[in-house]
C-alpha cells in the first residue's frame, strides 16, 4: 500500500521509498527530516477537497506536510 492510500490515523511501518524517482532537493528534505525504510508513520489529515494536498504525517514524534505525489512514492504496511 502507498502512503497516500493511507487510511487516516493508521499506524504503519515504511517499507520501501523510491528514492530513484523523487527530485534531488525533495529526497534530501525527506531524509533531512528522517524517512527511512523501517520507520513509523501515520498520516493524519489530508489538504484540500480536491487535490487531497498536502498529506500531513507523523514520523515519530515530528509531523510533517508532504506532497501527494511523494507520498505515492512511499510504500507502507499497516500495523
Amino acid at each position: 500500500m502507498r502512503l497516500d492510500e493511507l487510511p487516516l490515523n493508521q499506524p504503519a511501518r515504511i517499507a520501501h521509498i523510491g528514492w530513484e524517482s523523487f527530485e534531488a532537493g525533495a529526497a534530501r528534505r525527506l531524509r533531512a527530516l528522517g524517512f527511512d525504510e523501517g520507520l513509523t508513520i501515520e498520516a493524519l489529515h489530508r489538504g484540500g477537497l480536491v487535490a487531497r494536498d498536502p498529506i500531513a504525517c507523523r514520523i515519530g514524534r515530528m509531523t510533517v506536510a508532504i506532497r501527494r505525489i511523494h507520498a505515492a512514492l512511499i510504500d507502507v504496511s499497516p500495523l
